[in-house]
């Protein structure tokens, strides 16, 4: 994809005029499922629908801790989860097969008001990878454990565990063989074959931010390769006033510190949210040769959901209530305010 066809892609706004505070109970929600070269060709009516059915249960399921007055931690856990436990996303249970044939997950989550972060790479075993880099950040002295001593923390910690059997689907496995195929025909493979991931920034009744992001990496990697889901401020970010979730062609979100690059664009040159997120996910990424997209919140509920690909699997809660899930580039909000030539 050209930077010019990057420009000409949607940048999603839903920010609102007005900051939400803590006393009006009001509260934000945006979740993401991957970018990428989504057509609707390429999608049948049934799974298009499935897919969203899935996203509006990730919804339901952070709006449901942050409406009773939870922990945006919570309620980010809560979302991606759901996420997870979906066969049509590249997380969990929908997790890309390695080179080898195995399903090795990652995931990561960052507390804003604190900067508190865990972070887990290479599991096997893990039902939900979120739930375990959860347990890092508040059960142990560290920030990111891999492999084998990961899942020994997960089953010390009681973590569920499943046999590696559980996260393989048909469609994964048939991807990982077209894959093997082109590779051996020394064919050219389309970069968005690769990556897909999930996530969800969430803003809470008190005002705090937190962020989380999980993946199951790219189809066919090897040595271990690991993206930009599970690196702090590459794949997620959160402080007092920008949470950040990323979805993309991890290496270059890493080369950038994507995630920590936005806010940090808030915090030390005063850009706001839509012009931050923009210029890292329309510009920079682009200008390097990457490709995904971000989900994001600021310090006053206002929700940007920028990405340079033809779609990104997404959803949303605004601080006005207005709720909405959406898959490619066309598609806007119900107020219609998402629309390309609208984006600020």
């Amino acid at each position: 994809m050209t930077v010019r066809r990057s420009r000409l892609c949607l940048a999603l706004s839903l920010a609102l005029p007005f900051a939400a505070h803590a006393e009006d109970g009001r509260f934000a929600l945006v979740i993401h499922g991957g970018a990428g070269t989504l057509t609707r060709e390429a999608i049948t009516p049934e799974i298009d629908a499935a897919i969203r059915a899935d996203l509006n249960r990730a919804l339901d399921a952070g709006s449901a801790v942050l409406s009773e007055g939870g922990a945006s931690l919570d309620a980010v856990v809560a979302a991606v989860k759901v996420l997870e436990d979906s066969p049509y996303f590249n997380a969990g249970k929908g997790a890309v097969f390695t080179h080898e044939g195995h399903n090795e997950l990652d995931a990561s989550i960052m507390d804003g008001s604190t900067r508190r972060a865990g972070a887990v790479a290479g599991l096997r075993t893990v039902r939900n990878p979120i739930d375990l880099a959860r347990k890092v950040m508040d059960d142990s002295p560290h920030v990111m454990l891999i492999g084998e001593g990961a899942e020994r923390f997960a089953a010390e910690r009681g973590i569920e565990q499943v046999d590696p059997s559980y996260f393989r689907t048909e469609q994964r496995w048939n991807q990982l063989q077209t894959v093997l195929e082109r590779e051996k025909a020394q064919a050219a493979i389309p970069a968005s074959t690769y990556f897909g991931t999930v996530g969800a920034v969430a803003f809470d009744q008190r005002g705090r931010i937190a962020a989380a992001t999980s993946t199951g990496g790219m189809v066919n990697k090897r040595w271990g390769r690991v993206g930009d889901a599970p690196i702090i401020g590459a794949g997620t970010y959160a402080d007092a006033h920008c949470g950040v979730s990323a979805t993309g062609w991890g290496e270059y979100f890493i080369r950038l510190s994507v995630a920590h690059d936005i806010c940090a664009r808030m915090r030390y040159g005063g850009q706001t949210l839509a012009v931050a997120a923009d210029a890292v996910l329309m510009d920079e990424v682009p200008r390097l040769g990457g490709d995904g997209g971000v989900i994001a919140i600021d310090g006053q509920g206002a929700i940007r959901m920028p990405f340079n690909t033809a779609g990104m699997y997404r959803g949303w809660v605004t601080v006005a209530g207005d709720r909405g899930v959406a898959i490619f580039a066309d598609e806007a909000d119900p107020d219609g305010r998402t629309t390309p030539d609208k984006a600020d």
